[in-house]
């Protein structure tokens, strides 16, 4: 059976480095994954299209450069992007992202606010792109809100639906359960992101496929926010064992990987103890590194901002959120 996978390690693995990959590994890492045979690589600012900025970080290289770099390399791979309404602009990023030639757009919400989506998807498809629907931090929603969702991004006319685990604290059992849901209610394909954040993430990638799940996400040596993503490489050759079919060649796919440990992972994503807090209380891998800047800035307990935000049900896109509960900790512990 034939499974389609997506690589953002030119995406979301920008969130381990600040956003800051250069035109040149842009290049290089691409070259690479169109080598292998990657079918989608995922290019842009770690929150996706339009999202470089000083609150959330700048990207070193704008959209315009990455997305021409990445272009000039993929002559087989198609070149995708994420977006989340809000940041991204139909006008000023998703015209000049399609005269690019962006084949595949991934259109993302918090997981119970589809309707957030409706515009862009809706444009996409009258430009005859080929468009996916994303639930972000679908752990926060019971399984009857994402296949409500879900059927939302669908009749907007997004070809597949995708959910993220963006916080990384599902149990292969919740995404067997998720996962069926979906596919039994949908007529278009649905798929998996994992992140990593309690070393789940190759476990719940093969629930989710097994339960259903054609679409799959995964990031060369996991790079990506907090303790990353699924690890690609292992990731493939699992599915190849498992007798899945992904048109990816292995022995690339290592290279590849290869190539981003040496040029630009600079640690390797693995499950620190705040990722593990991350976890557990459900709270956004990508606020690893901004929650441990801040809480060494002010010299609080990066664990008790986790757990704070894990309690007050923050999504990502509340960045400035960080910095209130930093400072109310940093109030508290001079008192």
């Amino acid at each position: 059976m034939r499974i389609r996978i997506s690589d953002p390690t030119l995406r979301d693995g920008q969130h381990a480095v600040a956003h800051q990959l250069s035109e040149r590994h842009i290049r290089l890492y691409a070259r690479a994954a169109n080598a292998a045979g990657v079918p989608i690589v995922e290019v842009g600012h770690g929150n996706g299209l339009g999202a470089s900025s000083l609150l959330i970080g700048k990207s070193r290289v704008s959209d315009r450069c990455m997305l021409l770099a990445a272009r000039e390399e993929l002559t087989s791979s198609r070149l995708g992007i994420h977006l989340i309404p809000g940041f991204a602009t139909i006008e000023r990023d998703v015209r000049p992202a399609i005269e690019l030639g962006v084949d595949v757009f991934r259109v993302a919400s918090h997981c119970s606010e589809a309707d957030l989506t409706r515009r862009h998807i809706e444009f996409l498809r009258g430009e005859e792109k080929e468009v996916h629907g994303v639930l972000m931090m679908s752990h926060m929603a019971p399984v009857t809100v994402l296949v409500e969702e879900a059927l939302k991004m669908q009749s907007y006319g997004a070809q597949a639906v995708i959910i993220m685990d963006s916080a990384g604290s599902y149990m292969p059992r919740e995404v067997t359960d998720r996962i069926g849901e979906l596919c039994g209610a949908l007529s278009v394909p649905v798929g998996f992101h994992a992140h990593n954040n309690l070393g789940l993430a190759i476990a719940n990638t093969v629930a989710a496929v097994e339960a259903g799940a054609r679409l799959l996400d995964g990031t060369a040596r996991g790079f990506g926010a907090g303790a990353g993503n699924t690890q690609l490489e292992v990731l493939i050759a699992v599915l190849h064992k498992l007798g899945y079919e992904t048109g990816i060649e292995l022995t690339g796919m290592l290279a590849a990987s290869d190539l981003a440990e040496r040029e630009f992972v600079h640690t390797l994503p693995f499950s620190k103890s705040m990722s593990i807090i991350s976890g557990l209380t459900g709270v956004f891998s990508g606020y690893a590194k901004p929650v441990e800047q801040m809480s060494r800035e002010y010299g609080v307990d990066p664990l008790e901002v986790f757990y704070e935000l894990g309690r007050r049900r923050v999504i990502a896109g509340q960045e400035d959120l960080i910095l209130e509960i930093v400072l109310d900790l940093a109030k508290r512990k001079g008192a």
